[in-house]
């Protein structure tokens, strides 16, 4: 959890599954190559998972695997923060 970046991205899959349009909506002033680099960073790091389905056009969703579900008590005590 080394930026910003990474925090929001949090905060917006602990809702749930998100695709990267959504996820790009909401989160303001994101580019498309930096939220790219940060999910596939959180990936390697085993945060989040990403499903890929077999559909043209291809479809993506992102969201907490059970280590990122261990961060959400430290996420929501930012939140009330």
């Amino acid at each position: 959890m080394s930026n910003k970046w990474k925090a929001l991205i949090l905060r917006e899959l602990l809702s749930g599954t998100k695709r990267f349009s959504e996820l790009r909506n909401g989160i303001s002033g994101v580019s498309q190559k930096v939220l790219t680099q940060n999910l596939r960073s959180m990936e390697e790091d085993r945060i989040i998972e990403r499903k890929i389905y077999a559909e043209v056009p291809p479809r993506v969703e992102y969201f907490l695997s059970d280590l990122g579900n261990t961060l959400r008590p430290i996420i929501d005590a930012m939140a009330t923060s």
